[in-house]
């Protein structure tokens, strides 16, 4: 079941790399509904796969200045402690109760998606109005808090968080969209290595399906983000919102 699991991971990527969205609650709708594989390991699963398709955006990022060091490792420390705390906690929750919550935080990931859209379109151009030094007791706090609550999202429901993370950075810390965007890959690195390894404790990691998710989502999407030019810019906001919803809706079916 590997194999089909690996070319639907490949047709999911290249509709991923398309509309350029993370896919997480797409991963896991997919092994559970279609594949049957318990909603605790499709969590696990889809977290740990997020380490590998952030690695390569952040160093993107990077090369491109448009990361702030300092606050995405805060940031990304406390929401590995977030995740690896909260990962254990979904072992509690039943399997049926489980999807349902997955569910409802993928439709509020959307909701989230979309406001922090609605946020760039307004306030294109422009840097953020009052940037928080990085010094300081209270940055400390805030950032840790923003990693801690975002963490911890990430790894009860094997979801990026990563528009909560963006908001959390623009709107508390006061950073641009650029170095949101930018700053957001790296803190999500760490964040799902953590969560990953807190399901693998747990027993939740498949590690063969791992490595068959990760080579299909992975090679779907770096030929799938070739084409994402030739779609219209609203046609792509619009599938990146509905993304998560639609993986939703999958889930619940």
């Amino acid at each position: 079941m590997l194999v089909e699991v690996t070319a639907m991971m490949l047709f999911l990527g290249l509709l991923l790399g398309f509309v350029g969205a993370g896919g997480s609650g797409f991963i896991i709708a997919i092994l559970t509904v279609m594949f049957g594989y318990p909603i605790h390991t499709a969590l696990g699963t889809a977290l740990a796969a997020m380490f590998f398709s952030s690695l390569s955006g952040s160093v993107s990022h990077y090369r491109e200045g448009n990361m702030k060091l300092k606050t995405g490792a805060i940031v990304g420390l406390s929401g590995a402690i977030g995740a690896w705390v909260s990962s254990s906690w979904s072992s509690f929750i039943p399997e049926d109760q489980l999807g349902w919550m997955t569910s409802g935080m993928l439709f509020s990931s959307g909701l989230a998606l979309w406001f922090r859209m609605m946020y760039q379109a307004k306030h294109a151009g422009k840097e953020a109005a009052v940037p928080m030094r990085a010094s300081g007791l209270r940055f400390y706090i805030f950032a840790a808090a923003i990693g801690l609550i975002t963490g911890a999202l990430s790894g009860l429901f094997g979801i990026g968080s990563t528009p909560f993370i963006q908001l959390g950075l623009m709107l508390i810390l006061g950073l641009s969209m650029r170095f949101a965007a930018g700053t957001t890959m790296l803190v999500i690195m760490p964040i799902a290595l953590a969560g990953g390894a807190g399901y693998y404790t747990v027993g939740y990691l498949d590690i063969r399906l791992l490595i068959a998710v990760v080579i299909g989502t992975v090679l779907g999407a770096y030929i799938g983000a070739k084409f994402t030019k030739r779609v219209p810019a609203l046609m792509l906001k619009t599938c990146m919102v509905l993304t998560p919803m639609l993986g939703a809706a999958i889930l619940l079916a």
